[in-house]
């Protein structure tokens, strides 16, 4: 059986492995990666920097009480 390496430990990822990594569609985490400014692009490829985009999705925790009752 080949197992796939840790992809969590990368600082960069292209958009289908960002997608599968943050169990999201590709669309959505374009999306998300834009609007971080989270992307490089080089020549045809796109990579995105997850601790970019980690710290941008930090911006969405709800942190009222009342939701988690």
């Amino acid at each position: 059986m080949v197992k796939k390496p840790d992809v969590r430990n990368k600082r960069f990822v292209r958009y289908a492995e960002g997608a599968e990594m943050y169990s999201m569609g590709i669309t959505k985490f374009q999306e998300l990666a834009k609007d971080a400014h989270a992307c490089y692009k080089l020549n045809q490829l796109v990579l995105v920097n997850l601790d970019v985009l980690d710290k941008y999705l930090e911006t969405f925790r709800i942190t009222d009480d009342r939701f988690y009752k």
